[in-house]
């Protein structure tokens, strides 16, 4: 498929002039941690298209990590925050309440697949929905233990860096790290052990969940288990449907608390509002960010009125939790996402990229002396990430590769981003408001240039 480059337009070089120039005084002000991952700066940005500041327009499939289910700039919700902002920008809703966040509440907890009486509360960040809702599992089971899987991320504070999985970048010198976790596999279908079926796999790391029970805490102390229905940052992996229901079962007998953390895989991404819902499990709580404001300081925790009601007055909370324009514009979010049907849309979305991943593989095995592949192609509805590797018998991951692609991309107008334990999933997080044809001239751009990798 030819590149037409009907979206993207570049006038420049990346980066442009005046893009270099302000970075250049970035470099010189902003910590050395907050390294930028696009060598540009953004200017304006609409649906999928960014526009930096030299005039090169971009076609977005990183959607700020998650955050533009419903696209950049989304004319409804921008009117619902210019809205809120004139009326009002902050009380701390547990001093003087408002609308907004009641009518998310009410909102939010219809959608959640969470079953009885529910009740939600919202935070600002991720992390901070993750703390939260630690405490609010150990408060209602009196019991401290919390299981996480490999392969997780959870947030960068205390609490939701111990729980995460990937030592590097995030958790390397910075420890010590909460205590009360434990740790156990999940089952990477891909990488499961050699010759092991996919169905003993998924057996042995249920049993290895049960033995931790055993070994490593007792049901007596363990508060909760908490997990990602499709892992993000450990590789964009659904975690199998067998492998959950014997996760809820284990949850169930031993009341133990069940976190979903959908705060990446929510809001419609995986082609159902949460990906709960395609996968057979029934939390006991639910925590949603990222899309939920199109990347406004808010997440939330959805869970049973009995778990969330658990911590006395005054233990939950923060000065700007749950603030007034974030509530506006999350409502917006859900307007938007229901009245342009993106739930169904991230369906379709998922597979044009599927098939087209499908079509750069065949491409890449029949590329001679090639030296990359892609050994797998995994996902729920958009969210859907094609694993490179150097070989598709040994499986060495092909890390340098798929930054190779990412820059070359860029270079070429599309920004997009990777993740995995080794690093070399490319993982797209579009905003799913993204025309089909638009989409497809930016997986155009990323198989040409992944030819090129693959011919060095």
């Amino acid at each position: 498929m030819a590149v037409q480059n009907k979206a993207i337009k570049l006038v420049t070089a990346i980066p442009g002039p005046k893009s270099k120039a302000l970075t250049t005084a970035k470099e010189k002000v902003v910590a050395d941690a907050l390294s930028l991952h696009v060598p540009v700066i953004i200017k304006e940005a609409h649906g999928a298209l960014v526009t930096d500041a030299d005039g090169n327009v971009f076609i977005d499939l990183a959607g700020g990590l998650g955050c533009l289910n419903v696209g950049h700039s989304h004319p409804k919700v921008v009117k619902a925050i210019q809205d809120a902002v004139a009326n009002f920008t902050h009380t701390d809703f547990s001093v003087i309440p408002y609308e907004s966040y009641i009518t998310l509440s009410e909102r939010l907890i219809a959608l959640a697949p969470v079953k009885g009486p529910k009740k939600a509360a919202f935070f600002n960040s991720g992390a901070e929905a993750v703390e939260n809702a630690v405490k609010m599992a150990r408060k209602f089971t009196h019991k401290m233990g919390i299981i996480a899987l490999e392969g997780a991320f959870h947030g960068r504070t205390n609490m939701a860096m111990s729980l995460t999985s990937k030592v590097k970048p995030y958790k390397s010198g910075f420890g010590p790290f909460a205590p009360e976790i434990y740790r156990v596999p999940a089952p990477y279908v891909y990488r499961r052990p050699d010759g092991m079926s996919e169905k003993a796999y998924v057996k042995f790391c249920g049993d290895a969940l049960e033995k931790a029970l055993l070994i490593q805490v007792h049901p007596d102390d363990c508060a909760a288990i908490i997990f990602e229905p499709q892992q993000g940052e450990g590789g964009f992996i659904p975690l199998h449907p067998d492998y959950l229901k014997r996760m809820q079962e284990i949850a169930r007998k031993n009341n133990i608390v069940l976190i979903a953390d959908e705060i990446q895989s929510g809001y419609g991404r995986t082609g159902t509002f949460f990906a709960c819902e395609q996968l057979g499990v029934e939390p006991d709580m639910i925590l949603v960010g990222k899309s939920i404001a199109v990347g406004l300081p808010i997440s939330g925790v959805i869970g049973r009125k009995d778990i969330l009601d658990a911590p006395p007055d005054s233990t939950i909370g923060g000065t700007y939790v749950g603030n007034p324009v974030a509530c506006s514009a999350a409502n917006a979010v859900l307007d938007v996402i229901e009245e342009e049907g993106l739930v169904k849309r991230a369906a379709e979305l998922g597979k044009v990229i599927r098939d087209r991943f499908v079509t750069m593989a065949k491409k890449l095995e029949a590329t001679p002396g090639s030296k990359l592949f892609i050994g797998d192609i995994r996902g729920l509805g958009a969210m859907i990430g094609a694993e490179f590797v150097k070989d598709t018998t040994t499986k060495e991951p092909a890390a340098s590769e798929v930054n190779a692609i990412m820059a070359k991309g860029i270079s070429r107008g599309v920004i997009s981003v990777k993740c995995g334990i080794y690093g070399n999933v490319l993982r797209m997080l579009i905003p799913l408001v993204i025309p089909t044809d638009v989409l497809n001239e930016a997986l155009d751009v990323l198989e040409q240039v992944a030819l090129e990798v693959a011919k060095g």
